[in-house]
């Protein structure tokens, strides 16, 4: 099962402060654009490092989701 990164990334958005969203998405980018599943997982940690204090359910997220949103680096 692969799960929809878009629908991902919307969650993901969807209680960002508008102060926080564009740079928010600029991080995000990083995971969905990666090389591969490794550099995904590398983004991700960097993500949830900046993030995981103000938007902790975003990385919930994604963590949870991880191994359906991985699907597409294979």
């Amino acid at each position: 099962m692969q799960k929809c990164v878009v629908h991902q990334i919307r969650n993901s958005t969807k209680f960002v402060s508008y102060k926080d969203r564009k740079e928010f998405c600029a991080d995000m980018r990083d995971i969905y654009t990666a090389a591969n599943e490794e550099a995904g997982l590398a983004a991700l940690d960097r993500f949830e490092t900046k993030w995981a204090d103000k938007y902790s359910y975003a990385i919930k997220s994604w963590r949870d989701n991880w191994q359906y949103l991985s699907t597409f680096f294979k």
